[in-house]
């Protein structure tokens, strides 16, 4: 009889963190949500950070709970988080304050600064990666001319998938597919890019190597096995850390199958495809594709943009009334709205964290000379629309510079569960749409680290067992016309 293996998976976003219990077994993979959380950040002194030893105390919860109500025997448990955000590391081990949020004010102006070295052109061919103002150049950046006392004591930098991992295991690492995110890796060499970082003059003695999805960190600390009730022999493993790393690394697509392309849809959304080499071109320039690390060696060739982010901030702007509304609700309100009525510009900066999202995008639809959607659903239907529309724009844009047409598009995460966006998706984009799995991330997550013990053999393989172990939907395209003529 063969073998069943044990997972936790900690799955932390912007908006809310999960352990998560994958139980391996004949070939599937079955999943437990045993703790959620919220991790959004706080803003202190005027600085947005994250509160890391909460968010820490939360995942020993999460541990608690697995040894008291399930097992405390697990076979590893792996860290995955958004990208880009870093903690600094003092000699004797200590964390130095709460990590910077990525949305944070201190990025205005270090795009600016960092080209006025290094031009732009110049670090998208070093490193292949979109430029985004928050990317951890320009958070660095930030710290060196402000002349940080923080760099003074750093011996390490650790991105926030490492920091937790080290805060579980004692052992710092640096692992590929998060540190991908840097904007300072060559993607070609997978190693840090020194002469960039050298020119910009940012610390290079704090950038540990990168190691390969699936590297064993070690056991889990004592202290945490005592605290929690977990086997003291517990491995912590690195997974694919970055959480799009680890949700593409579950797209359930066989090896054969012909030209495919991926959406990740949270909070953000992340559309590309898979490769086996970075793509550094003029034309990838122009276009602002990234080239991000993956499972298996292979290149996260995708454009960021923004996702759910515009509703959950519409959402959280109107419960500020005290009402409580659900995702449900909202995108109900919105099919029941008319469409084509607005759309806005997903590439517009003032998005990236507004103080009223609704009032934003009013204020865009009225400068455009469209007509202003008014009440919750058009402002919704506006939002899904809009982000429809830059899909269909984004996959023709990754099809001309790859020479090929896409058969068919995976969306993968929690935005799979807005059945209205992805029929929007299919019917803007023209091509069928397979949906799931919702708990992508999760999935890819203790995927790696059963590639890491043995359990699971490739890449392919893992691909196999998490088709066989979700149901997934598809969504043919209904209505292209329609989108063709908005565009």
């Amino acid at each position: 009889m063969a073998r069943t293996y044990r997972f936790l998976a900690f799955d932390l976003g912007a908006e809310s963190g999960r352990a998560v219990l994958g139980t391996l077994a004949e070939g599937r993979i079955a999943l437990e949500e045993i703790h959620r959380f919220r991790t959004e950040g706080l803003t202190i002194l005027g600085t947005r950070q994250w509160d890391f030893a909460r968010i820490h105390e939360e995942m020993c919860e999460g541990l608690a709970k697995c040894a008291r109500e399930h097992t405390p025997e697990l076979d590893g448990m792996g860290v995955d988080t958004w990208g880009v955000d870093f903690g600094l590391i003092a000699r004797d081990g200590t964390v130095l304050g709460n990590p910077v949020h990525y949305r944070d004010k201190r990025n205005e102006g270090m795009q600016d600064a960092a080209f006025a070295v290094v031009p732009r052109a110049n670090i998208y061919r070093a490193t292949g990666i979109q430029f985004l103002p928050f990317n951890t150049v320009y958070q660095l950046l930030s710290l060196v001319r402000a002349k940080s006392p923080l760099l003074e004591v750093a011996d390490c930098l650790l991105m926030m998938g490492d920091l937790f991992g080290y805060l579980l295991s004692g052992k710092r690492a640096c692992e590929y597919t998060n540190a991908s995110t840097t904007q300072l890796l060559d993607p070609r060499a997978r190693a840090w890019h020194e002469e960039l970082i050298r020119k910009l003059g940012l610390p290079r003695h704090i950038l540990l190597d990168p190691v390969p999805p699936g590297t064993v960190l070690g056991p889990v600390l004592p202290e945490i096995a005592a605290r929690t009730g977990i086997a003291p022999e517990v491995p912590v493993i690195a997974p694919a850390t970055h959480d799009t790393g680890a949700a593409v690394a579950a797209v359930p697509v066989a090896a054969d199958a012909g030209p495919w392309a991926y959406l990740s849809s949270g909070t953000w959304s992340l559309l590309g495809a898979e490769l086996d080499e970075p793509n550094i071109t003029e034309e990838s320039l122009a276009l602002d594709f990234t080239n991000e690390g993956g499972v298996g060696g292979k290149i996260r060739f995708l454009k960021n943009i923004f996702g759910l982010w515009l509703v959950q901030e519409c959402r959280r702007t109107w419960e500020r009334s005290g009402e409580k509304l659900d995702y449900a609700a909202l995108t109900a309100e919105a099919e029941a709205s008319p469409a084509f009525v607005s759309h806005i510009d997903l590439d517009d900066p003032r998005l990236i964290a507004p103080d009223n999202m609704p009032e934003l995008i009013q204020s865009m639809c009225r400068k455009t000379g469209q007509a202003v959607p008014e009440g919750r659903g058009p402002i919704i239907r506006c939002a899904l629309e809009s982000l429809a529309l830059k899909y269909r724009k984004t996959l023709r844009a990754l099809d001309g510079v790859l020479r090929r047409k896409t058969e068919r598009l995976h969306i993968i995460g929690g935005g799979t569960q807005n059945k209205l966006l992805c029929q929007m998706t299919a019917d803007a984009c023209g091509v069928p749409v397979v949906a799931g799995p919702v708990e992508a991330t999760a999935l890819g997550n203790i995927g790696v680290q059963a590639m890491a013990v043995g359990a699971i053999a490739s890449l392919d393989e893992l691909r196999r067992v998490i088709a066989n172990s979700v149901t997934l939907e598809q969504y043919a395209p209904r209505d292209t016309a329609s989108w063709d003529r908005i565009g």
